[in-house]
């Protein structure tokens, strides 16, 4: 298998941030989408980071002093983050996208303009794993 979209979970199918939602926005979709980190586009589509609850909880305290009205007036964008999921381009290697998933819960994947088009996730490529060494009886 050298194609990494047999991985893919199509950006319509993901849950995201765009970097202009607002604190309260955030922390609503990653309460609903039920997942501690999520990638960060820009209107374009562009891929601008991964936020985690961790740099959220950490924004909500020193940005909004803890008042969920302020979560209103501070953007995506403002907040920093510790560590972002680094992309990979579709014509990454297998070799490259397992190395990238062994570091991260999900690896963000772009095209050539450097537009979102979906995430793999370090669970896809395990179960890929599992199904070639322990094959269906």
């Amino acid at each position: 298998m050298n194609n990494i979209l047999f991985f893919l979970t199509p950006k319509a199918l993901c849950a995201f941030l765009y970097d202009d939602y607002t604190l309260r926005q955030a922390l609503e979709k990653m309460e609903s989408a039920g997942f501690s980190a999520l990638p960060i586009l820009n209107r374009r589509g562009e891929y601008r980071g991964t936020l985690t609850e961790g740099d959220l909880l950490r924004a909500l305290k020193n940005l909004c002093y803890m008042d969920m009205r302020q979560a209103e007036a501070h953007r995506v964008h403002e907040v920093a983050r510790r560590r972002d999921n680094i992309p990979v381009k579709v014509t990454t290697t297998m070799h490259e996208l397992v190395e990238r998933a062994s570091a991260q819960n999900f690896v963000p994947v772009v095209d050539d303009k450097e537009t979102f088009i979906g995430i793999v996730t370090r669970r896809a490529i395990i179960q890929y794993c599992e199904n070639l060494l322990f094959p269906e009886d």
